[in-house]
């Protein structure tokens, strides 16, 4: 049972194939007319890679001559939709006859119940029931259809009914209704009735959205030096560095080695700046008084858009500026806020436009432009998401007591991040929205997350408690992988590690298409880096990208959070990753195991060469020694042998290349095979809010793991000191025995052709278990001799 069970888990965690009715289908009476549904031969829309789905537009737009209400003499207007049991609702005016709204109502066409559409005119009370002013009455069947790109249906005035349907003397309303699809433009800004129940600020978060992510610059800052920088104790010269800061980052130099009034670093410091350039430029110079206090001895405050933009790795010229200084002391109280330019400082700084700025993991990259616009290559590609709907979502809060999901998904490649709209308490929510980005580097990759939106304005608590958008899910895909033109329909399970274990959450369901442009220009890319040339032309250290990555990071989660409606930062940290530099038990055995997986395939070799001298397989040794024969004989048959090997075990691989993209592997990840306490070290806090007891226990862990993978290091450490060691002189012996051991080799070499040479050693080396030894061969023993650095370790 429990084997069945295991297998029927790893079929759940696998890609599932689908097969969706993509594309618009118009039934027959449509605008289009012809004969039913229209047919492959019509050219590819807008919304060809998602289902149809179809809607009833209400689009009420203004009233004239509404009469008062005879009590208060004044009338407060608002009009209400309704179709069955859903009602929509405009906003009221107050003490207006000819009030305009303008406002679009959405009615999903699979769950209207009713055959009539009724718009009611009515005039809103404070304290008795609303006052009925009057309706327009439309017939479902009578209601025309529009199809994109068709010019919206213009609206027509209706003079209002009373309740028996007699026409009024006074009062008309202006009204547009038409059945159209998600690829109306009226859709995205209109009210739906799947999210009727949210009100207020809610109503703004279930809507689609386009999100770009701010542009993003490396400043570069090198200080070089400064002059006549006093400190408060003047008998005693400054030990001086410059601290700069700019917004919450702040970088510092190393002290100045002497203690002197013009010190000098030549050091540079790199930050990241999103425009607009909202944050200032904020340097000072400091004394270091003691390990513990730290005086400033001048200052400098600048926007940051005064400083040049660099798009190449041409010097950028250097300038002096003044620093603001403050007198100190009793003596100088009336001058302290006097400012003095005694000071300056020498600067050479500038905004890097060469740079692409890593706000993303190297390993799932979708954006490797420079920050430059000018610098932009033409796009080589476009690629087409639909998302289509999900299947099965796990409940993720309590709403009024009772369990619910309030799904919505987001996509990001490159600068531009999509939201879909919120399907409000469904488990199995259809979105059918697509989406287009270009596409410059066919190696990248896009990253899409379904989330559960916690922010409607009504009474729902997330699981945890905490109001933040719970993650269901999260998919992959790296467009290299994807055949061009082809379009690829697929369930992708939605798997969520927690502390409990590993969980699916659901599945997604997703069309891609990816389109190349330039298959030329796209060869040509897989020649060049990845990174613009700024990257490899003025490196930055590995410290320095971890720490501008988590910068940036924190800066685009910021901005995007101050959109209406807010992308949230947990949206923006998830999809980017913001956590993946922890350390885990899990990941490390899954990289180890990688590392297997990666060399199994030499080790497959060595072994199958090692039957072959051991003669497992006689058959197999005695053609391997013709082979070995052929090409000792015709050496320049070698190299092409060994390609034409190569080319053949492609061809053969081709019968078993994978037919769909890659997904996130279980087994690879090691996530089924984790104990609950990896787990739970892998989601505790940093620092870590752990008890003393648990926090020693890991640690001693954390150590054995280190120490083994210590051993490791110092062992292949060992055997490269020993290479070194043959020619060092270090053991005088067995430097004299090699480098003697060359002259008579290289004596023999010269004399002896290569052939006989090369056929002595294979036929050696391949020579019959008869005629071997189980002791290690002497050069193994000399090398093992051989002295390393280890003796020097403490």
């Amino acid at each position: 049972m429990a084997a069945k069970d295991g297998a029927k888990s790893q079929e759940d965690y696998k890609l599932k194939d689908m097969k969706p009715e993509l594309g618009e289908r118009w039934p027959h009476g449509g605008q289009r007319g012809g004969t039913g549904w229209i047919g492959s031969e019509r050219a590819a829309s807008t919304y060809d890679l998602v289902e149809q789905m179809f809607y009833l537009y209400v689009r009420v737009v203004k009233a004239k001559d509404l009469p008062p209400n005879p009590v208060t003499s004044n009338c407060d207007p608002y009009v209400e939709v309704k179709i069955g049991n859903y009602k929509g609702k405009t906003k009221h005016f107050e003490k207006r006859t000819n009030p305009e709204w303008n406002q679009v109502f959405a009615f999903s066409k699979d769950k209207v119940q009713s055959s009539t559409v009724e718009v009611f005119v009515r005039d809103k009370e404070m304290v008795t029931r609303d006052e009925y002013i009057g309706k327009v009455v439309f017939d479902m069947r009578e209601v025309p259809t529009r199809v994109p790109p068709d010019s919206p249906l213009a609206p027509q005035w209706y003079r209002l009914e009373d309740r028996r349907g007699e026409s009024k003397k006074r009062g008309e309303v202006m009204v547009a209704v038409w059945l159209g699809t998600q690829a109306d433009e009226a859709f995205p800004d209109a009210w739906h009735s799947d999210a009727s129940s949210v009100q207020g600020e809610g109503v703004q978060s279930v809507r689609s959205k386009v999100y770009v992510s701010p542009k993003l610059w490396y400043l570069r800052v090198n200080v070089i030096e400064a002059q006549d920088v006093e400190p408060s104790d003047r008998s005693q010269p400054p030990q001086a560095f410059v601290k700069v800061q700019v917004g919450n980052q702040i970088l510092k130099t190393k002290l100045c080695p002497n203690k002197t009034t013009s010190p000098m670093w030549n050091e540079d410091l790199v930050f990241v700046a999103a425009e607009p350039f909202e944050e200032q430029f904020f340097l000072t110079v400091e004394n270091k008084v003691t390990s513990a206090k730290d005086e400033v001895m001048g200052r400098l405050i600048s926007p940051l858009n005064v400083f040049e933009k660099r798009l190449d790795h041409r010097a950028v010229h250097s300038k002096w500026y003044n620093l603001e200084k403050f007198g100190f002391g009793a003596l100088e109280g009336d001058k302290r806020h006097e400012l003095k330019f005694s000071s300056r400082i020498h600067l050479r700084v500038c905004l890097e436009g060469g740079y692409h700025v890593m706000d993303e993991s190297t390993l799932y990259i979708s954006d490797v432009k420079p920050t430059a616009r000018q610098l932009w290559k033409q796009p080589i590609g476009i690629l087409e998401v639909g998302i289509l709907s999900a299947q099965g979502l796990s409940p993720m809060k309590t709403k009024d007591g009772k369990s619910t999901t309030d799904p919505y998904c987001v996509a990001k490649y490159g600068q531009k991040w999509v939201r879909t709209r919120t399907i409000i308490e469904s488990y199995n929510p259809k979105w059918n929205e697509q989406y287009t980005w270009e596409v410059h580097d066919p190696c990248t990759v896009i990253t899409l997350g379904v989330f559960d939106n916690c922010h409607l304005g009504g009474s729902e608590k997330s699981n945890n408690g905490a109001k933040v958008d719970a993650r269901i899910g999260k998919v992959r895909i790296r467009l290299s992988t994807l055949e061009a033109d082809r379009i690829y329909t697929h369930s992708y399970p939605l798997l969520v590690l927690q502390t409990k274990g590993l969980k699916k959450m659901g599945e997604v369901q997703l069309a891609v298409r990816f389109t190349c442009l330039s298959l030329a220009h796209m060869i040509y890319l897989y020649g060049h880096p990845l990174l613009p040339k700024m990257h490899y032309l003025h490196p930055f250290t590995v410290n320095q990208l971890d720490s501008l990555r988590y910068q940036a990071m924190s800066i685009v989660a910021a901005r995007l959070s101050r959109a209406e409606p807010p992308l949230r930062k947990e949206i923006v940290e998830y999809m980017l990753d913001v956590d993946s530099h922890m350390w885990s038990m899990r990941r490390s055995k899954a990289n180890f195991f990688r590392i297997v997986s990666v060399f199994s395939g030499l080790i497959a070799m060595s072994k199958w060469l090692g039957d072959v001298c051991y003669w497992k397989n006689p058959l197999t040794t005695i053609l391997f020694h013709v082979l070995f024969f052929i090409l000792i004989c015709y050496p320049e048959l070698i190299l092409p042998t060994t390609f034409l090997y190569i080319f053949l075990i492609g061809l053969w691989s081709f019968r078993f290349r994978p037919r769909h993209p890659p997904h996130m592997d279980t087994k690879l990840s090691w996530a089924e095979a984790a104990s609950p306490d990896e787990l739970d070290e892998e989601f505790d806090t940093f620092p870590t809010s752990k008890g003393q007891d648990v926090v020693k226990m890991r640690y001693d862990r954390l150590r054995s793991v280190a120490g083994r993978i210590q051993m490791v290091i110092g062992d292949i450490a060992t055997q490269g000191e020993r290479f070194q060691a043959l020619l060092s002189w270090r053991d005088p012996r067995a430097t004299c025995l090699f480098v003697i051991f060359c002259l008579f080799a290289a004596m023999i070499l010269y004399v002896t052709p290569f052939k006989i040479v090369a056929l002595v050693a294979g036929m050696f080396w391949m020579r019959h278990p008869k005629f071997r030894s189980k002791m290690p061969s002497a050069p193994s023993n000399f090398f093992r001799k051989l002295p390393s650095k280890a003796d020097c370790m403490l």
